[in-house]
């Protein structure tokens, strides 16, 4: 066995349950568990969060969408740069996008939303089919047109799916000039709503789903479209896919995946979890000033026992090794605490739901998500057994050096 690991092992496992020492250690241990309880569970939660939230995004993004460099709408039709991206392996479905800022009227309220033209295959590209929380998610049936409008659309309009009540959309006419007319300065057609969506409340508020010959006829377009939206097989990587379309297409389209088209989003996502992470960390170096106090206390109280290792012959590299075995026992075992026990917190909420969000209904979700991530779990247990070596550092090459070394001196 390893002797220095031996003596530690002896030092913190002592029976002297009184001994002042001992119950430092044993607070120091609590304070690394619960430390690294807090790092495990808040960083699995927001994992959930995040985790739920990319989910509601990409029910309504595509894997890669296409966009003009200049200008806002651009034809695909009989462009043989297109016609490349749409046989190109791991692109599994081609849709035209054709979208527009419109006044919604329904009755007698009013809404400024978006109306978002597509084709039959947007079903298979996006999500929004799985989202509807009221009606169904239906654009044409028996040769008629409807529409599928966000949830906060819905609320700010007061729209029902039991009443036959039509909505209008206004736009303002193309190429019309400045009158005081409005009659002449607006496109309006009607249609009637079919189902409601619910995914991010940024969409939900202001996204009309119509039929892409519907939204060419109010905008008065032939073939123009906004953007062309791609969904990409699992066997290819999105990365790739997305290269290969920017290098067909050149510079005059702007290709962005997921991550792209909301990278802002994405980042401070990123950050917030950083922060929380460091401003625990520090929590846990609060906490970890303990280990530097109990092994101060224990290197003093074991003068003696150091002077009887010394005159058998170890030397003081060994009696070092001996206390930072102990301030790694600490953290190693507080961590190991710490993390069985935010593991079993983070199954206990994810399998029961013990903590509720608040009254049912009024969130996406009835309770916490958790989302446990490996990775997350090692650097935690990493950065406890590094900010416990960190903590054993000091008092062991301070401590020794001033006090036993002196010691040793004044009995030679």
């Amino acid at each position: 066995m390893n002797f220095p690991l031996f003596i530690a092992r002896r030092y913190f496992l002592t029976r002297k349950l009184r001994n002042v020492i001992n119950i430092i250690s044993l607070i120091s241990v609590l304070g690394v568990a619960v430390g690294t309880m807090a790092l495990v569970v808040v960083l699995s939660v927001f994992n959930g969060f995040e985790g739920l939230i990319k989910s509601t995004y990409n029910a309504f993004d595509p894997d890669i969408k296409i966009t003009p460099e200049k200008g806002k709408t651009f034809v695909v039709s009989g462009d043989e740069r297109f016609q490349k991206v749409e046989k190109l392996a791991g692109v599994e479905v081609f849709s035209r996008v054709l979208e527009e800022n419109a006044l919604v009227r329904y009755d007698d309220k009013q809404h400024i939303g978006r109306i978002k033209g597509v084709e039959d295959n947007f079903r298979e590209l996006s999500g929004v089919d799985s989202m509807i929380t009221n009606g169904r998610f239906v654009l044409e049936e028996k040769n008629r047109q409807f529409a599928v409008v966000g949830r906060g659309v819905a609320y700010f309009l007061s729209i029902s799916l039991n009443f036959m009540e039509p909505l209008n959309l206004y736009v303002p006419e193309r190429g019309q000039a400045a009158t005081y007319n409005p009659s002449k300065a607006f496109s309006r057609k009607y249609i009637f709503p079919s189902g409601v969506f619910s995914t991010q409340p940024e969409y939900d508020k202001q996204y009309i789903i119509v039929p892409m010959e519907f939204a060419r006829q109010l905008l008065d377009y032939d073939k123009e479209v906004t953007a062309v939206e791609i969904s990409v097989t699992e066997e290819h990587p999105i990365t790739r896919v997305e290269k290969k379309i920017q290098q067909i297409l050149g510079n005059d389209f702007v290709v962005q995946n997921r991550y792209e088209q909301h990278e802002i989003f994405y980042k401070v996502m990123q950050s917030e979890k950083w922060y929380i992470f460091l401003i625990l960390t520090f929590i846990l170096i609060v906490a970890s000033f303990n280990i530097i106090g109990s092994l101060t206390m224990l290197i003093i109280d074991k003068k003696t026992d150091i002077l009887i290792l010394r005159s058998l012959g170890a030397s003081l590299k060994t009696i070092r090794r001996i206390f930072f075995m102990e301030g790694w026992l600490i953290s190693f075992i507080g961590a190991t605490a710490g993390l069985i026990v935010g593991l079993f917190i983070c199954w206990l909420q994810e399998t029961y739901g013990l903590i509720r969000l608040g009254t049912s209904g009024a969130f996406m979700v009835d309770f916490y998500p958790v989302d446990i991530q490996w990775l997350d779990i090692l650097g935690v247990f990493g950065t406890v057994l590094l900010i416990g070596f960190v903590a054993a550092y000091y008092p062991v090459r301070y401590i020794t050096r001033k006090y036993i070394m002196s010691d040793l001196r004044e009995n030679v």
